[in-house]
């Protein structure tokens, strides 16, 4: 029998959120039930940014992708996506670990978007200065 061992793993990114699961199958990536080329908007830079731990380990036809991905924009959920990839790939074999951390796959963005303070425009931004 075939191993269909389903490996879970979550990423996150700004305000993006991504529940990804690995499935051992033929290279398929789908995102919300969508194919991940449509989803991304074809666009290469980020249809790259979420296989890229795959390609960093050669597994690009090896494994199914089926990733849920909500909140924030592309550039948040596709960054959430590689890290969640990653994570889930280190369950699949611990030794994929070196590879991917040496890369940065495993390392949790944490910067988010300053919030405004009062007497600013935005969160830096100051209103513009008049002498008289």
């Amino acid at each position: 029998m075939v191993d269909k061992t389903v490996y879970f793993a979550t990423g996150n990114r700004k305000e993006s959120t991504a529940r990804v699961r690995v499935i051992p199958g033929s290279g398929k990536m789908t995102i919300n039930g969508v194919a991940s080329e449509n989803y991304l908007q074809y666009s290469p830079n980020y249809i790259r940014i979420s296989t890229s731990p795959l390609s960093t380990l050669g597994l690009e036809e090896k494994y199914d992708i089926h990733v849920n991905a909500h909140g924030g924009g592309l550039t948040g959920q596709t960054e959430a996506i590689r890290l969640g990839l990653a994570r889930a790939l280190c369950k699949i074999n611990p030794e994929n670990r070196t590879a991917l951390k040496f890369e940065g796959y495993l390392t949790r963005d944490s910067r988010k978007i300053e919030r405004k303070k009062y007497g600013l425009k935005k969160a830096r931004k100051a209103p513009q200065f008049s002498k008289r």
